[in-house]
């Protein structure tokens, strides 16, 4: 509609200046392989679920094209084509004859339409108005007539691609109920259900982008180009390779993932992790494609492909999500194929049995099935669910939590039990070394330490990073290109040969493993994990480590509690180390178990599940945490600071080190669960209320129409309020007044 047209020629320009905004099958954008690209494009004329099909039955035998996805909330179609057997201005070609009003998408650009309504809208609502009033001039009648007639080419356009396809859409049944008005004599309703129709769309229309825009910019927050620093050459971000050193300049967007190595500055991490404040960067500082340096310079040492950064990994998250359907979704779908047919089978036994029975009044009947005819499309409903699902991942993705599925949102809110790992999630994973001793004076302390540290080199452990930290403050330089194997053995340790030496390194449960059954007393400091050196089947080594809890994890466990969700503490750490993080918590923990290998974690999570009456949350971090987080009913990891198993056998990803956003994850669940509730009460009650109007009192067409398209928008709306903070009434202190209760009322979220 309006702003939103676009002629095949503009296309075919669009095509030749943006070549960026071709993806290849991969997700990522730019890279020309000569193989299959994927573009986006922007089509307005889908509304619901039913123009899915008129979709793929206009591109799928096109020559060339290789698959079609349809993103009806967003009112986006994703499609895979061959650029040598088919052109984007072909496809967009393709959709505009069925008048979908289809246009690609630039890089970067929100999907945005214009402000302005289309000229059918225009030219229908100039002619309606005079229409008005036909007591005052008897021929203005004609200009409602001239009034749907103007507005009601894109809706016939559609119609008549719908019908040859053999279905029934919300413009089939509109076009049948103009006629209808039309046929009756009464103009000034036909008129008035085009404008009605047409107007209401519009709304939706600009209510869908304004919800998807966010989505879109989470999809194109990477820079085409970037500056190779040590040559000033720019080159297109899919041809940097790992190792390259490029330079972000304050302003700009840091284009890969990487490590800084020269310079410093301040980078605001918002659009990725949700984190509000700047993070100060310096050489030896991750920084992750999508983020902002705000000020200062640094040059970014690239560890990982345009295709492989963190952003491409949650863009291909993101586009699934947008293309996956929840259970209430495919539920509401599988009604709605019986609904269309069975309404129209009642609009027409409404015309057809009274006219067998010699009923007077025909005219009524005729409108109390055309009545029947306009309720017969479930938009409303149909879009009660997917709208509300993705304004709420749309939500989460902003506050830094990627969710997979719509299945695992409405999950989310049914929690009723939380498992919670120790190290890296409730604890920082920071670990400092407490006391490092040599057992049984078997070897030295250097050697012992250059064991340790050479093989660590190989882990990404938290453990790992301390024993190595502390091996060159001794002076010790490892050597992991020594370790000629290495092996993890998740909840246990490590294994590594050196220097003709079997060495593990780990806790309790590696000595059974190592062959060596003797346990050595150590001192150690109250609540610190302990770990030992095994060589060759002797304890040569022993050491202690402390971690501390995360800033606001004892206040996450609280909230969760307040919501009626059970907390529990699984870790393969010591008894004597998960106590001290209960006692840093509070006690708010209600249940701990310690010492656990990864098959215990998914043993006990399966019996929480069978116990609890309700799904089951395990939040994690690290490798030795992926079964637990597989079998929980939403296992949610710990994306930048955990393992990739964590975040690829996960059903959702934490994007930042805030625990706090865990409950606000389930808040988000539960706002998402009434949210389609009230949708669907909503579309169901006001189409039974204009049907029991029409039957009890006056068949009414335009007012039929306006309660189909508007609830639409009204769905639209209400499920857009997820997108903001919820509010919440703030609760009375303790010896605090009303009027001091009043003041914080401005703090409703």
């Amino acid at each position: 509609m309006g702003g939103g047209e676009r002629t095949a020629e503009a296309a075919e320009l669009q095509e030749r200046l943006l070549p960026v905004a071709a993806r290849n099958g991969d997700g990522g954008r730019g890279r020309n392989k000569g193989k299959l690209e994927k573009i986006y494009l922007d089509v307005l004329g889908v509304c619901c679920s039913a123009e899915v099909a008129l979709v793929d039955r206009l591109l799928k035998p096109l020559n060339g094209v290789r698959s079609v996805s349809v993103v009806v909330p967003s009112r986006t179609v994703i499609v895979e084509h061959d650029p040598a057997a088919v052109s984007q201005s072909q496809i967009v070609k393709a959709l505009n004859k069925a008048g979908l009003e289809a246009s690609v998408r630039a890089y970067g650009s929100s999907g945005m339409v214009g402000r302005w309504p289309s000229p059918y809208i225009l030219a229908s609502g100039f002619l309606l108005l005079p229409s008005l009033f036909p007591p005052l001039l008897p021929p203005l009648r004609w200009l409602a007539l001239a009034a749907a007639c103007a507005g009601a080419p894109p809706m016939l356009l559609r119609a008549l691609a719908a019908a040859t396809g053999f279905s029934l859409d919300i413009n089939v049944l509109m076009l049948v109920a103009v006629a209808g008005a039309a046929a009756l004599g009464d103009f000034a309703e036909a008129g008035a259900i085009v404008f009605l129709f047409t107007t209401a769309e519009w709304l939706e229309t600009l209510a869908c982008t304004k919800a998807s825009a966010g989505m879109a910019s989470l999809m194109s927050m990477v820079p085409p180009k970037v500056v190779l620093a040590a040559t000033g050459e720019v080159v297109s971000v899919p041809d940097v390779n790992v190792g390259d050193v490029v330079a972000v300049r304050a302003g700009e967007v840091v284009p890969v993932d990487g490590v800084v190595v020269d310079g410093q500055g301040e980078v605001d991490e918002s659009s990725l992790t949700g984190e509000s404040f700047p993070v100060p960067k310096q050489p030896g500082s991750e920084v992750w494609a999508g983020t902002m340096n705000l000020e200062g310079y640094i040059a970014v040492r690239t560890t990982a492909l345009a295709e492989n950064s963190t952003v491409a990994k949650m863009e291909r998250l993101v586009e699934a999500v947008q293309k996956s359907r929840s259970k209430t979704q495919r539920l509401i779908d599988s009604c709605t194929k019986y609904y269309t047919p069975a309404v129209v089978v009642v609009a027409a036994s409404v015309v057809v049995i009274p006219l067998l029975l010699g009923a007077p009044d025909m005219e009524r009947w005729f409108r109390l099935a055309l009545v029947f005819l306009v309720s017969a499309c479930p938009c409303a409903l149909v879009l009660s669910t997917p709208v509300a699902t993705f304004c709420a991942l749309l939500r989460a993705a902003r506050m830094g939590v990627l969710v997979k599925g719509g299945d695992i949102l409405e999950s989310l809110g049914e929690i009723r039990v939380a498992a919670f790992d120790k190290t890296g999630t409730i604890t920082k994973g920071e670990f400092t070394i407490d006391g490092f001793q040599v057992v049984g004076d078997k070897v030295d302390m250097g050697q012992l330490l250059y064991w340790v540290s050479s093989i660590e080199s190989k882990s990404n452990h938290p453990m790992a990073a301390a024993l190595i930290e502390y091996s060159q403050s001794k002076s010790v330089v490892p050597e992991p290109e020594k370790v000629t194997e290495f092996r993890i053995y998740p909840g246990e340790g490590v294994y590594g040969p050196i220097n003709g030496r079997h060495i593990y390194i780990g806790n309790r449960g590696i000595m059974t493993r190592s062959s060596c059954h003797t346990v050595p007393e150590m001192s150690e400091q109250r609540g610190a994990s302990v770990g030992y050196v095994i060589c060759d089947g002797e304890v040569v080594g022993a050491f202690s480590l402390s971690d501390d809890c995360r800033t606001g994890a004892a206040e996450a466990i609280r909230e969760l509690r307040s919501m009626g969700i059970k907390s529990v503490m699984l870790t393969g750490d010591s008894r004597a180390s998960a106590t001290r993080a209960q006692e840093q918590l509070g006690d708010v923990l209600e249940e701990l178990h310690s010492e656990l290998l990864p098959e215990d974690k998914v043993r006990l999570i399966t019996n929480l599940k069978a116990s609890s009456g309700g799904p089951t949350l395990m939040v994690g971090d690290g490798m030795n945490d992926a079964p637990a987080l597989a079998a929980a009913d939403v296992g949610l990891s710990m994306g930048l600071s955990g393992s990739a198993a964590a975040m690829e056998t996960s059903h959702a990803t934490l994007m930042s080190s805030d625990v706090l956003r865990v409950p606000a994850a389930v808040r988000l669940g539960r706002r998402t669960r009434r949210a389609i509730v009230v949708n669907v009460v909503f579309s169901v009650g006001i189409k039974a209320a204009v049907v029991v109007m029409a039957v009890a009192w006056r068949p009414v067409l335009w007012a039929a129409v306006l309660a189909d398209v508007g609830t639409c928008l009204l769905v639209v709306l209400h499920s857009m309020t997820l997108l903001g903070e919820p509010w919440t009434w703030p609760k009375r202190r303790k010896g605090e007044s009303e009027s001091c209760r009043a003041r914080r009322r401005g703090r409703w979220r």
